[in-house]
């Protein structure tokens, strides 16, 4: 096995020595499984698209428009 060395803001050290019992190599083996996961289906979604950057903008700005519809249509109704 690899091993990885990763540096963390103090005052996260601070708050990860309170739990002693967690084995904290673990939970970020585990977390970095699960990124490695999660790409690993993004990119076998991604490489059968046929959508351009340009496309994805697009449908982006469009989903962002109908949420943000949807909020205000909430909002004056309470």
């Amino acid at each position: 096995m690899v091993n990885m060395t990763l540096s963390i803001p103090e005052e996260l050290h601070k708050k990860m020595k309170t739990h002693k019992e967690i084995r904290w190599s673990e939970v970020a083996r585990h977390a970095i499984e699960q990124r490695i996961d999660d790409l690993e289906v993004m990119n076998r979604i991604t490489s059968k698209s046929k959508l351009t950057k340009k496309d994805a903008e697009e449908i982006s700005k469009k989903i962002k428009r109908s949420a943000a519809n949807r909020f205000d249509e909430y909002s004056n109704r309470h």
